[in-house]
């Protein structure tokens, strides 16, 4: 068994490295939203599709990403995501010359299509390496290295990519068309070289996993294959609770950050980059910390009851930012991210629980869930554009933890058919 666990450290610390890029990608988008806004001229709600596009490749690719994973194995798997997220990130290039939002969503639906495969590889893959009695300790420890890339992400993309020139729309009118052009092809511009960089880093990564042995872990009742890719699946009511608790967290996740930048214009006339360094350093680095917090709290406090009362905690901070103005609304919504840490592992590991072979098309379906960050962001932009206050909006990501609390509080139950 020793020999087992010193087998499984490699693997681990290879696949945890993944958790960093996709919250990377994610967490990007909080600097995309308001910056293609300005260098594509677009409304909040066209914004909102960069949202979208990353979370309809969620959806559309878990269950191809599923069902590769079961035929061709874990390793395979994720080269074909690293791959892809390598190709999406070099197509920014040309998307930024012709300064063509098309484009850029159609490059962040690749890179994220990427990220669905790696996502759906590493979660239960996680779950796996070890004791299935810890699993929830060990996924939320893995992707408390997802919290780095969720703090460094705004960081770093305030800091290449905004580049804190902010016109009025009044402005922008006043200017002659080929100074007008001059300035938006500035603005696109700017990402250039960061995702150029970021296809380089992944590619690299994909390097090592293509030299390193990983070993395919395989379920004790793998050869019992009779329910697998079904949606039989669902006969698991905590599956199907799971299921719908993840489609709202996602919601909740998504609206909460890539509208603060917008927000905190809207309540103090902060500047962008500004805002994103606080998003980054105080928001993710809360958002990492609390992934460590929660871990160890779910050696004492049982993770679905975790999840609940975090849920309350969230909706109350939610409440507080729709009833307040100023800093006090600003950092209210700053603090949310520390409480929603710990959700999407807790969900995810609670959701795929003792359902041998079937993890792998639980897991599929959890990641596919994720396509509520597709939806309510939109949701979001149409209450900002139709009311003209971005703080109204933050009602949508409120209701999204509402659902949370109730999976958590009354309908967790792991049980077979």
């Amino acid at each position: 068994m020793q020999s087992l666990k010193k087998n499984y450290l490699l693997p681990f610390i290879l696949v945890t490295s993944l958790f960093f890029l996709w919250a990377f990608l994610h967490n990007l988008n909080p600097i995309l939203i308001p910056h293609l806004k300005k260098a594509c001229q677009l409304t909040d709600t066209q914004s909102a599709l960069i949202d979208s596009a990353v979370y309809l490749g969620y959806f559309l690719m878990a269950l191809p990403a599923g069902w590769f994973m079961h035929k061709y194995g874990y390793k395979n798997g994720i080269l074909l995501g690293l791959g892809l997220y390598t190709v999406g990130a070099l197509l920014f290039y040309p998307a930024a010359g012709a300064r063509s939002y098309t484009m850029f969503l159609t490059a962040l639906f690749i890179i994220a299509s990427g990220a669905t495969f790696l996502e759906t590889v590493a979660n239960p893959y996680i779950t796996k390496l070890g004791d299935p009695a810890t699993s929830e300790q060990r996924l939320n420890f893995a992707q408390s290295f997802n919290g780095v890339g969720a703090f460094l992400a705004p960081i770093i993309g305030g800091q290449f990519i905004l580049s804190g020139i902010e016109k009025t729309g009044e402005e922008l009118a006043a200017l002659p068309v080929d100074q007008l052009n001059q300035y938006l092809s500035f603005e696109a511009s700017s990402v250039k070289i960061p995702y150029l960089v970021m296809a380089a880093v992944v590619f690299t990564v994909g390097l090592f996993f293509l030299f390193s042995h990983i070993p395919d872990i395989k379920e004790e009742d793998s050869s019992d294959t009779g329910h697998s890719f079904s949606l039989k699946v669902f006969r698991h009511r905590h599956v199907l609770w799971a299921v719908i608790a993840q489609l709202f967290y996602v919601g909740a996740q998504v609206c909460v950050g890539s509208f603060f930048i917008r927000l905190t214009r809207f309540l103090i006339d902060m500047p962008e980059k500004t805002a994103a360094y606080i998003w980054g350093s105080v928001a993710m680095v809360g958002f990492m910390v609390g992934r460590f917090v929660g871990t160890w709290l779910m050696k004492y406090v049982a993770p679905a009851r975790l999840l609940s009362l975090y849920s309350l905690i969230n909706i109350g901070l939610l409440a507080l930012a729709l009833v307040t103005s100023g800093k006090v609304a600003v950092y209210a919504i700053a603090a949310v991210p520390f409480f929603m840490s710990i959700m999407f592992p807790t969900i995810f590991a609670l959701g795929i629980k003792g359902l041998g072979e079937e993890t792998k098309i639980a897991s599929s379906f959890l990641v596919m869930a994720i396509f509520g960050g597709a939806v309510f962001p939109l949701f979001m932009g149409m209450i900002s554009d139709s009311t003209g206050s971005i703080q109204k909006a933050y009602i949508v990501p409120l209701l999204c933890f509402v659902v949370v609390w109730f999976f958590g509080r009354f309908k967790y139950s792991p049980s077979s058919s």
